[in-house]
């Protein structure tokens, strides 16, 4: 199959998608902010930069774009051009990801994993549930919590 826009305007398309500050990011930190907490943003030092770093709280929250991370839901859909080219580059990102997630806890970082799904087009209550759902990790003991499609629930130790 073959693409429907020209190479040039693909180009430009794909390199107008941001890796950092993203909605779902600036969605999260600004009402993390709101609730009197404090981070770093993208730390280089630590493996994958990832995107909000709690020292405090020995923690970090990962927030994933569903296609590029390869999350099997509602927002995610193979593409049919290039299909070997897009397999190899999401299965490459999810082998990553798994490496960079093993490493932050090798470290004894805390580790929440968020997914676009699961704020998109959210209204406000349900964003006031998954912030109050990491709220309560911070402030708890788990090692991690993974927040796939607004249902929360504590990733096994």
């Amino acid at each position: 199959m073959t693409d429907i826009v020209d190479s040039k305007t693909r180009s430009r398309m794909m390199s107008g998608i941001k890796g950092k500050n993203t909605k779902p990011e600036i969605v999260i930190r600004q009402r993390l902010h709101a609730r009197g907490y404090r981070f770093r943003l993208h730390r280089k030092d630590l493996p994958g930069s990832p995107d909000i770093v709690l020292p405090k709280h020995q923690a970090v929250v990962l927030i994933n774009g569903c296609f590029w991370h390869g999350h099997q839901c509602r927002l995610f859909k193979w593409p049919k051009t290039r299909p070997e080219f897009w397999r190899n580059k999401i299965e490459g990102n999810i082998r990553r990801d798994q490496q960079k997630l093993s490493e932050l806890q090798r470290m004894g970082w805390r580790v929440c994993l968020l997914w676009e799904c699961a704020i998109k087009g959210a209204n406000e209550e349900h964003l006031n549930r998954v912030i109050e759902s990491i709220s309560k990790w911070l402030n708890g003991e788990d090692s991690s919590l993974f927040i796939p499609d607004g249902r929360t629930q504590a990733i096994s130790d």
